[in-house]
């Protein structure tokens, strides 16, 4: 194990393309997390909570509706086509949004719209980048594990100065510049995913893993037991965590101040967590692997009930943190396994099919969570996601456990 880290790690660091993805992932989703503070706070507190989470929750439909119809985009176009069509779309309907609002045209159904829009055209991005990294990486399952580790740790780097900054940016110079700045970030991520990732001809479809056909991905998800247990672990446990998230700047409102700084930091706190086990999961060749991924996500769930419970702030900053840190170490080996047990000429479809099932609950929860943040509380919504979130982990890790015992047996 250890020669094959020590001949894989220089490899992956040394990689242009790598290195370009890594700088591309920092950038876009830097601004990606300023916006994710800065849009619903823009519609909470301009029209309420009820709002904000139909906003979220139109961008969250886009991403559940078109999910599978893009995994055949994503087949045809290749992946590093697909990123630079997402990123050449989402630049300006971001940009539409503050531009809107100072010439006073920014109505609700218009934002709603627009939100719905961006939805659409970040839906195969994810597909497409762990596409991509198999792509570089010739399918090497080492130096996948590694790369993912590394891209992962780039996101959670996001998520410890993006929400903070957003904060920051949002308490002196408003929101509407925030979602600039992002609109900005998309377009330097297109030219360095332009210039520096090669074009890789994309897989021909193969008629024995049945690769044809609009539902081919959701075909060979549901006849691998494992994939489909994780699917099924994903609808549960990544709808929970999107009610989890968009409650964070209400629970703030309701019961911290109202406080956008406070708003960023706990977000950021996850992100530090996360950041720590991704540190960990790229360093350490004893962290990693299917086996441990079990106990790691219910690492993950179980301190997410601290958000719905009267701590003090700091308390529930290091419950996040700790939640970050069991996703940071269970993630990257996750991600590999799950870009590589397809095989190639049906993966962008399966990839497509399995982060489409993990936002299809996504749009209803989180609009009904707006209403349900006034008639219940912020807190009582929380503890309800939380439930939802460690019983899809709990499930995740009996059919990893199951699977794992299966293939000693056998």
């Amino acid at each position: 194990m250890a020669s094959v880290a020590a001949a894989t790690r220089p490899s992956v660091l040394r990689s242009r393309p790598i290195a370009a993805l890594l700088t591309a992932e920092v950038l876009s989703t830097t601004g990606s997390q300023m916006t994710w503070i800065a849009l619903p706070w823009f519609v909470l507190t301009t029209a309420g909570p009820e709002h904000m989470a139909f906003v979220v929750a139109a961008e969250a439909g886009g991403f559940a509706l078109f999910g599978i119809p893009s995994g055949a985009l994503l087949q045809r176009l290749g992946s590093q086509r697909t990123m630079r069509l997402c990123d050449a779309v989402r630049a300006p309907l971001m940009l539409l949004v503050p531009l809107l609002h100072w010439s006073g045209d920014l109505t609700l159904p218009v934002l709603v719209a627009l939100a719905f829009a961006l939805g659409v055209a970040g839906t195969p991005y994810s597909a497409a980048q762990h596409v991509v990294v198999a792509d570089v990486l010739d399918e090497d399952e080492a130096a996948v594990e590694r790369a993912n580790a590394l891209l992962q740790g780039a996101t959670r780097l996001t998520m410890l100065g993006g929400p903070a900054l957003g904060g920051i940016l949002i308490a002196f110079v408003g929101s509407p510049v925030v979602l600039v700045v992002d609109a900005a970030t998309y377009l330097v991520a297109f030219v360095l995913v332009t210039l520096l990732v090669p074009v890789a001809s994309p897989p021909r479809e193969d008629e024995t893993e049945d690769g044809r056909g609009l539902l081919s991905g959701v075909r060979y998800v549901f006849r691998d037991s494992l994939l489909r247990g994780w699917m099924t672990a994903l609808v549960l446990g990544d709808t929970s965590f999107g009610v989890i998230f968009v409650a964070i700047p209400v629970v703030v409102v309701a019961h911290y101040g109202a406080d956008p700084r406070l708003a960023g930091a706990l977000v950021a706190s996850w992100g530090a967590g996360a950041v720590l086990g991704n540190v960990a999961a790229y360093r350490s060749d004893r962290v990693g692997g299917l086996p441990q991924a079990p106990w790691l996500v219910l690492l993950q769930a179980t301190p997410l009930w601290a958000l719905a419970a009267p701590l003090p702030a700091a308390a529930v900053a290091v419950a996040l943190a700790l939640s970050g840190l069991g996703n940071g170490l269970v993630n990257p080996t996750l991600h590999a396994f799950l870009t590589l047990r397809p095989p190639a000429a049906v993966r962008a479809k399966a990839l497509t099919a399995m982060s489409t099932a993990s936002a299809i609950g996504g749009p209803v929860a989180i609009a009904a969570a707006g209403p349900a943040f006034r008639a219940f509380g912020s807190r009582h919504v929380v503890a309800v996601a939380a439930a939802g979130q460690l019983l899809a982990m709990c499930y995740a890790a009996l059919v990893t456990v199951r699977h794992l015992a299966q293939e000693r047996a056998a």
